[in-house]
């Protein structure tokens, strides 16, 4: 960058220009994303970004976008393109009459991007360990080196209870499933290999969103610190494709058209939800 140390300030995050890197600090007020208070602050450097975009906003605004290059950061491999665009880390929304301040600072970034493609390792830091959250079925840990998961006789199923309080190495695992708590059949699954996935409500390595349980802004960080570890250990671990019996898909299935006909789940959320599960055998 041109000047170094330049701050350009939007609403809920200031990005600070340095030689190598942006570092986006994002503010802790009550409007501001819960996702984006609890990451305080992250450094991407230039080789992890890809692109830079500027775009006109909602309601006189413009938004500054830069888009990481895949396999660069942990948080959004972890969120495969599930997070809102309110919810964006790499978003800074400013007032439209910043546009053309907003210009020069994106093609200042242009610039400097010289890499393409896939990055080979992660290039933006995962959030710092510890780290815990409540899922509905029991609390998760992790301590840098060791998953934990301890059921609530609330919420854990039978399966769960019979199995156990459970612990995974890192180095025992080759991935981590996120789903949104803010779709259907939110969760936390710890993969294993190439073994078929059980029901994520009966799965001793998952833990079950919803209710108010596994929050984005706490569960994707504790998902993302837990690639960023598997990585570290397996870096060139890759996570064979899982294939579900086709009996277990079927009653999933009809257990969705029955939440669809009930009116618990929209049109959009059943045809979406099918389609993945039939992707799954």
């Amino acid at each position: 960058m041109s000047r170094m140390g330049d701050v350009l300030a939007g609403f809920h995050a200031a990005w600070e220009f340095e030689s190598d890197s942006v570092l986006i600090r994002y503010e802790r007020g009550i409007r501001t994303p819960k996702l984006f208070q609890a990451l305080g602050e992250r450094r991407i450097p230039f080789e992890a970004i890809e692109a830079v975009t500027l775009a006109p906003g909602k309601r006189g605004t413009v938004v500054l976008r830069v888009e990481p290059r895949a396999g660069a950061d942990p948080l959004m491999e972890a969120a495969a393109d599930q997070l809102k665009e309110s919810c964006d880390p790499y978003r800074l929304v400013l007032p439209a009459e910043r546009e053309t301040l907003a210009e020069y600072y994106a093609d200042e970034l242009r610039a400097q991007l010289k890499r393409e493609g896939p990055a080979e390792r992660f290039l933006v830091a995962a959030p710092a360990v510890p780290l815990r959250f409540k899922a509905y079925d029991g609390k998760a840990t992790f301590d840098g080196k060791t998953v934990s998961f301890r059921w609530f006789w609330t919420g854990a199923s039978s399966a769960k209870w019979k199995a156990g309080d459970q612990s995974f190495a890192v180095a025992d695992l080759s991935g981590v499933e996120w789903r949104s708590p803010e779709v259907f059949e939110g969760h936390l699954r710890l993969l294993r290999g190439a073994e078929s996935l059980l029901p994520v409500d009966q799965d001793p390595a998952a833990v079950v969103f919803g209710l108010g349980y596994g929050p984005v802004h706490e569960s994707l960080p504790f998902a993302a610190a837990v690639l960023a570890a598997v990585r570290s250990v397996r870096p060139s671990a890759v996570v064979p494709a899982a294939r579900r019996d086709p009996a277990d898909v079927a009653e999933r299935i009809r257990h969705l058209a029955e939440l669809h006909q009930a009116g618990l789940v929209t049109d959009e959320e059943f045809s979406v939800k099918k389609a993945e599960l039939l992707a799954e055998l």
